[in-house]
């Protein structure tokens, strides 16, 4: 990336990394690159240390005691399809949301398919749910409840601890799509009644892509989805092995490691504090500019650090090749994988123009940012 250049697209992966991440992932290939849990030499030792070191980082964030309860996945939509694939059977029945990412989407629909039934609740104008529409969903055949903790598209942050407390009372698994809040947010999965999370390793957590784990409390076991080798054991029936067949991307679980031990340093709080700071700039800056229309709450401190927008006249994916080709700056814009949340928010097809600083990103950015598209709205 160019000196010039402006990257605001953290939401579909953040850039850039701490050192720390690079160091670590770099130390591994170079030095360490052994292949976890596979033989008893040094270097094999060292890689399984490295997944073990990764994993009670994990741990740690999220308030788990046990850290064997976290499994790594390629990315979130691995963990969400080993989640729900592996709780739903014929004739559950799961409450879901309107406006759920692609991941959720597309694979309710496959187990519908199967004989699972859904109902899938619809946010107020601004995306957020009512916690009491979901307790109403909650029927006898009801297995669980699985909503996104954040939309991509509306950025709302979802009453996460009300939903789980009624979950509870209801004895039905609370699941979590995390991928657009950990590492941004504080989750705790206890105080949260968090039965199954998501998470992706290349967003907020600052890993590289490639990553992500899946998090599944005591007393819930699920087959996997992938079958083969597993290191040592012929046959294994406990967590996390059960659901990591197969070699590990150790350099990639490594750097998320690197990357959630940075989190952990610095406090979710603290990074929740800059971010906050930045949604409230683009915010003001957005919201008095002719043809711009917002979608989500309008308070900072009710989002994600994302804002979609939509711009009358201009198409989100002709604002963003101009930005990118002449102003440098880097957003996404189209559907964002998640359709449904477009026509919720009545932006689809074309979806919408989507920024999303980072913790890495400064006032000075979004200044330019919002410098730029008032000259576009303006011409």
């Amino acid at each position: 990336m160019t000196k010039s250049s402006i990257y605001l697209d953290n939401a579909a992966t953040s850039f850039p990394k701490p050192q720390a991440v690079y160091a670590r992932i770099d130390e591994i290939l170079r030095v360490i690159s052994g292949n976890p849990g596979r033989a008893s030499h040094r270097m094999a030792l060292e890689a399984s240390r490295v997944i073990f070191r990764s994993r009670e980082a994990a741990a740690r964030l999220i308030g788990c005691a046990d850290s064997s309860r976290i499994a790594f996945t390629k990315n979130t939509t691995e963990a969400i399809n080993i989640g729900l694939k592996g709780l739903l059977k014929p004739h559950d029945h799961v409450v879901t949301t309107s406006f759920e990412h692609n991941s959720v989407v597309k694979t309710l629909n496959w187990l519908e398919s199967t004989g699972v039934t859904v109902t899938r609740v619809r946010p107020n104008a601004s995306g957020i749910l009512n916690p009491s529409d979901i307790r109403s969903a909650i029927n006898k055949k009801t297995r669980a409840v699985c909503i996104t903790h954040a939309s991509n598209v509306f950025g709302a942050i979802e009453p996460i601890a009300e939903i789980g407390a009624i979950c509870k009372a209801a004895d039905v698994i609370f699941m979590v799509d995390a991928a657009q809040t950990l590492g941004a947010l504080p989750v705790d999965v206890n105080t949260m009644s968090i039965d199954v999370l998501a998470a992706a390793g290349h967003k907020s957590l600052f890993g590289p892509q490639g990553t992500g784990f899946i998090y599944i409390r005591h007393g819930i076991e699920l087959d996997p989805i992938i079958h083969g080798g597993t290191g040592e054991i012929d046959t294994v029936l406990e967590m996390p092995e059960r659901l990591e067949s197969g070699t590990m991307n150790t350099p990639g679980v490594g750097g998320l490691g690197a990357g959630i031990e940075f989190i952990l340093d610095r406090g979710v709080d603290n990074i929740r504090k800059h971010e906050v700071s930045l949604i409230a700039q683009l915010l003001e800056g957005l919201a008095p500019l002719k043809d711009v229309r917002i979608i989500g709450p309008s308070q900072a401190q009710a989002r994600v650090s994302l804002v979609a927008f939509t711009i009358g006249g201009i198409t989100p994916a002709k604002a963003g090749q101009q930005l990118d080709e002449k102003y440098g700056i880097m957003v996404r814009t189209g559907a964002h994988c998640a359709p449904e949340a477009h026509r919720e928010a009545g932006t689809h097809p074309d979806g919408a123009i989507r920024v999303s600083p980072g913790f890495f990103s400064t006032p000075a950015d979004i200044n330019g940012f919002l410098r730029a598209i008032t000259e576009m709205v303006r011409r």
